[in-house]
This record gives C-alpha cells, sequence and structure tokens, in this order.
C-alpha cells in the first residue's frame, strides 16, 4: 500500500464512511434474525426498547422514544404492549407524580438476554469464517467504537462469544 493511500485510510472522513459502509449491513443482519426467529417474539423495535431500559434503569417514556427513534405516542402504545405480555413494569416518579419510570422484569429481562444470545451467536458463525487475528481486530475496533461513541456515562455490556455460545452480560 501506498504511504498516500494508507494515509488517506486513517483519516476521520474515511473511517466515518467506512462505519457508514459496515453499521447498515450488521443492523440488516440482526433485524433479519429476530424477524426469522419464531423463538424470540419481538419486533426489532420492541428489543430495541427492552435493551435499553435494561441498560437505564428507571428511565422514561420520552428517553426510550428518542433512543428508538419514534414519537411518544408510538412508544407508549409500543410499551403498554410490553406492559400487557409483563416485560415492563410502569411505576411513579419519586419526584414527579407525572412521570412514569420503565423497569424490565424478569421475563422482560430472560427475552433480551436470549434475543442477545441469539444475535450473537449468527454473528458468531459469520466471523468463525475469519482467523484469529482477525477477529481480534475485530473486538479491538469495536472497543475503539465503543469508546468513541460513548460519553463515559453509558455501562458498558459485554457479549463474550466462544464455541457458538455467549455469555452471561457483564457490566
Amino acid at each position: 500500500m501506498s504511504k498516500d493511500k494508507h494515509r488517506a485510510a486513517g483519516t476521520p472522513e474515511e473511517a466515518a464512511r467506512a462505519a457508514l459502509r459496515v453499521v447498515p449491513l450488521i443492523m440488516q443482519t440482526i433485524r433479519g434474525e429476530m424477524r426469522a426467529s419464531r423463538s424470540i417474539p419481538i419486533s426489532v423495535p420492541q428489543f430495541r426498547a427492552l435493551h435499553y431500559v435494561g441498560r437505564h434503569p428507571e428511565t422514561s417514556l420520552s428517553d426510550v422514544a428518542t433512543h428508538v427513534g419514534v414519537a411518544l405516542p408510538t412508544m407508549s402504545r409500543l410499551v403498554d404492549g410490553l406492559v400487557e405480555r409483563k416485560l415492563v413494569t410502569r411505576l411513579g416518579h419519586a419526584d414527579d407524580r407525572r412521570r412514569m419510570i420503565l423497569q424490565l422484569t424478569g421475563p422482560g429481562r430472560a427475552l433480551v438476554r436470549a434475543a442477545r444470545e441469539m444475535t450473537a451467536a449468527t454473528i458468531a458463525a459469520r466471523f468463525s469464517a475469519l482467523d484469529a487475528g482477525e477477529r481480534a481486530t475485530i473486538v479491538r475496533a469495536m472497543d475503539l467504537l465503543y469508546r468513541v461513541f460513548t460519553d463515559g456515562t453509558a455501562r458498558r455490556v459485554e457479549c463474550t462469544v466462544y464455541k457458538g455460545e455467549t455469555g452471561d452480560q457483564h457490566v
């Protein structure tokens, strides 16, 4: 590789283009896997809402709507369904009666864990075609992306994939 080409590949713009090229493909794989699996009876927006509530205990409906990228009335209907299925609970806020706090229930946590494990297994199968060095590069790249896209307040969720199985979430 020429020195100029190597330098161009290291620019912030090239890194951004690479992320924009790959992230949608990863998300498409995750969505496809969740749609194909009948063992995980939730939609991708429901999974994203459950995952967010699990990572942000005592969050509000507005926060979840912002994260998922839907209007508040849409999120309210989505959460109504999750509450009916006993995956999420709504609790009153201690300081503001108008505000509701969302929390995962035990079955909600189990469903998120199962969906993560199923998706991780699918992605791990794709990564099995790579050698150990290439997989280590992916792990390093994901750690860098995590560092760039968190503000230091997010709780890190690690998912260790080995021999086609996933470990528990480590926070």
